[in-house]
């Protein structure tokens, strides 16, 4: 994977894009589904941007592989 550097708010951009919707937010932690059945929760903090790690889990959880998203953003 690709050191991508993205904020939450652009993730959450990124995956309404791909079909997911908000389901609901508690505080900056955004509760995203597919009408299919996969969901993922994206933090969204100001100036921060999501680190590889979370990223990966983000993407992994979502279905979503680096080159989709990529496209998306």
């Amino acid at each position: 994977m690709s050191r991508l550097r993205v904020s939450g708010r652009q993730i959450v951009r990124a995956l309404q894009k791909a079909g997911f919707f908000v389901i609901r937010v508690k505080g900056s932690y955004h509760f995203m589904r597919h009408p299919d059945g996969r969901g993922t929760v994206v933090p969204v903090h100001a100036r921060e941007t999501i680190g590889p790690g979370l990223l990966s889990r983000i993407l992994k959880d979502a279905e979503i592989d680096t080159g989709q998203i990529q496209d998306l953003l």
